[in-house]
């Protein structure tokens, strides 16, 4: 018996309690790794400053740096955001299985542009801008971050070959 393609990843596998668990995760970590600091800098020992992805952002917006400043936005905030919403939709509610395959398929272009060597070359033009004066050292969010992208590739790609599974089954 095939399932129904309009019934929810939730419903179709009850016993995957991994997804939301890893979604869950995937939703804190993000959160977190978006405001806690990213790095620490330190110029001529005065001066000393955290900053996290949204202080990034703001304070590239605010040096008139608008297209660094959308680049992170888009990759680093929005992308990840977005990615997080469909699964989470894709897992919570019924859908038809074409719309899910796209959804998939769309999710995979995203996350080829999305990923954390855009985040690598954003800290990379905040310490080269810095110059030689400065120390920069990576600090916790960098790390929760990255946990929180990886995390959400896994989740993606553990629901695509579920969804590959069941149709190679029909």
């Amino acid at each position: 018996m095939s399932p129904s393609s309009s019934e929810s990843l939730r419903q179709r596998y009850p016993k995957h309690l991994e997804i939301p668990i890893l979604l869950f995760l995937s939703t804190v970590l993000l959160g977190l790794g978006l405001c806690m600091p990213l790095m620490n800098v330190e110029k001529m020992m005065f001066w000393r400053n955290e900053y996290s992805v949204l202080t990034g952002i703001t304070g590239l917006y605010s040096e008139h740096e608008y297209f660094l400043s959308a680049i992170l936005f888009f990759f680093c905030l929005v992308f990840p955001i977005i990615k997080l919403a469909t699964l989470w939709f894709m897992w919570q509610f019924k859908m038809e299985e074409t719309g899910r395959v796209k959804a998939l398929e769309l999710l995979g272009l995203l996350g080829k542009w999305s990923m954390l060597d855009v985040f690598v070359v954003a800290i990379l033009i905040v310490a080269v801008k810095l110059g030689p004066m400065a120390s920069v050292k990576p600090r916790e969010g960098v790390y929760i971050f990255a946990i929180a992208i990886i995390l959400s590739i896994a989740t993606s790609t553990w629901i695509e070959g579920l969804i590959k599974n069941s149709r190679a089954g029909r």
